[in-house]
């Protein structure tokens, strides 16, 4: 089965429904032994672009992770990047903010870790959460400072909306092409994933009590998710939703869309000079 990254593609202007999109669909892989090997193949296309992306130095990759609790996004990154050299990617983990982080604005902390040219960043969340997370909990508002009738307000909204896409707007201009997935879980899927926490000694590191205090949010965060995918899906930065029932299948769709995204680059090796060629033989010569 192939695969096809518009079939997961967030449209410009669509008006998402995620009950309308799988969590679940049709395996790429017949069984464990293909997964291993289209993943294997995956992974060696993936770290000869990423050679290919470092030498060129023309572009950097952003690649940003959002998802509920258990959606797979560690497994993605672990799995997917396995072969990329950790010379040229970075992976930042984003979680509450610092005392510190809250006196700024809130691109702040993550503009500081994108990725340099010639580098794929890798954002697990990231400052979507700025209009996920604190829009199911306003109260975090209060903690950045905003006046009263900021906060009555539903702008605020719309207001991060427009600045995350004037962000993704300049950094494609400026050569930073950003990809995002959104790991869509159902919520069955999620209740077996924390049960295994619990029941799998070796798993029982993971569980957290707020894991299921954020389930009991639920539809709030899925009309959140809904909202920031379709106000931020752009042509240039688009935003992906990966059917994540099936984790391997999930790391397939993943890893097609990024070398796919790689491929669509213009990048090549740095051309050496007749002059440069001509020292290179002399230096052979001595050795």
């Amino acid at each position: 089965m192939k695969i096809e990254p518009c079939d997961y593609r967030v449209q410009p202007g669509e008006n998402l429904d995620l009950t309308q999109r799988p969590t679940h669909v049709e395996p790429v892989y017949d069984d464990k032994k293909d997964y291993k090997k289209l993943l294997r193949e995956q992974v060696g296309d993936l770290s000869e672009l990423q050679r290919l992306h470092y030498a060129s130095n023309k572009y950097a990759l952003l690649i940003i992770f959002q998802g509920m609790d258990t959606a797979g996004k560690d497994s993605a990154i672990r799995h997917v990047m396995s072969g990329v050299n950790p010379q040229g990617c970075q992976v930042f983990s984003f979680k509450q903010p610092s005392a510190a982080e809250l006196e700024h604005d809130f691109l702040w902390r993550t503009v500081k870790r994108l990725p340099e040219r010639g580098r794929i960043g890798i954002f697990n969340r990231s400052y979507y959460e700025e209009v996920l997370v604190v829009r199911v909990h306003p109260e975090l508002l209060k903690a950045q400072g905003f006046a009263n009738d900021v906060l009555a307000g539903q702008t605020i909204w719309q207001q991060r909306f427009k600045s995350i896409t004037d962000l993704e707007a300049h950094l494609h201009l400026n050569g930073t092409r950003v990809v995002k997935f959104f790991l869509h879980l159902s919520k069955q899927q999620q209740r077996e994933r924390l049960l295994a926490r619990i029941d799998e000694p070796e798993k029982n590191w993971k569980f957290s009590v707020a894991d299921i205090k954020e389930r009991g949010h639920w539809d709030d965060y899925m009309h959140a998710y809904e909202a920031c995918l379709s106000a931020t899906s752009t042509a240039a930065s688009p935003w992906f939703v990966i059917p994540a029932d099936d984790k391997k299948n999930a790391r397939l769709i993943i890893s097609q869309i990024v070398i796919d995204s790689l491929q669509n680059l213009d990048m090549h090796y740095p051309k050496v000079s007749a002059a440069r060629r001509r020292q290179l033989l002399k230096l052979r010569e001595q050795l």
